[in-house]
């Protein structure tokens, strides 16, 4: 028969009995927190409001790409810059080709002079929202006419991320990619 010892009977008991105190312990620190949450009940309704204004805020987020589109077409540079974060980087079919300020000035911008019709077909924008900052996906057809007779047509998508600051949605990095449509 097992003999306990004062000492041994103690240190039994205080093991016993110690995950018991743990347990209130745990439950009474739940039960102050949740106080202190149950009287943010009335803000609740704050922060459905806010969700909701969260959302329509993916409209402007939509809207920035939307406008990014028409300026391109409309081969207006300086609608396009102000859509795009100082810091932002552009990926297209595969090269890096830096910030938007960069690509405009060593890309783009020659390439708009030589175009005489831009048209997108069939576009999509999707968006979701994630804080201050928003994911975009898109698809779209394109043609584009130039000075020289020339007609190219793709189809395309991009990717974007959106940056939201007290200016308002601004891309941060923009990933286009185009091939030349399937024969269906």
């Amino acid at each position: 028969m097992l003999r306990l010892t004062p000492t041994l009977f103690s240190s039994a008991l205080a093991l016993a009995i110690m995950p018991a105190a743990a347990i209130a312990q745990s439950e009474a620190a739940q039960a102050e927190a949740h106080a202190g949450h149950t009287g943010q009940a009335a803000n609740h309704s704050e922060h459905a409001e806010h969700a909701a204004s969260m959302a329509d805020d993916v409209a402007g987020a939509e809207a920035v790409l939307v406008d990014y589109r028409e300026s391109l077409t409309a081969r207006d540079a300086d609608a396009m810059i102000a859509l795009f974060a100082e810091d932002s980087a552009v990926f297209e079919n595969g090269k890096d080709e830096g910030s938007f300020s960069h690509y405009m000035e060593h890309h783009l911008a020659p390439e708009l002079d030589a175009i005489t019709s831009f048209t997108f077909s069939e576009p999509t924008v999707s968006v979701k929202r994630m804080g201050h900052m928003a994911f975009g996906h898109e698809t779209y057809n394109y043609r584009i006419e130039l000075t020289d007779g020339r007609v190219i047509e793709r189809e395309g998508v991009a990717t974007s991320v959106l940056r939201h600051d007290a200016g308002g949605w601004k891309i941060v990095q923009y990933h286009s990619s185009s091939r030349a449509p399937r024969n269906p």
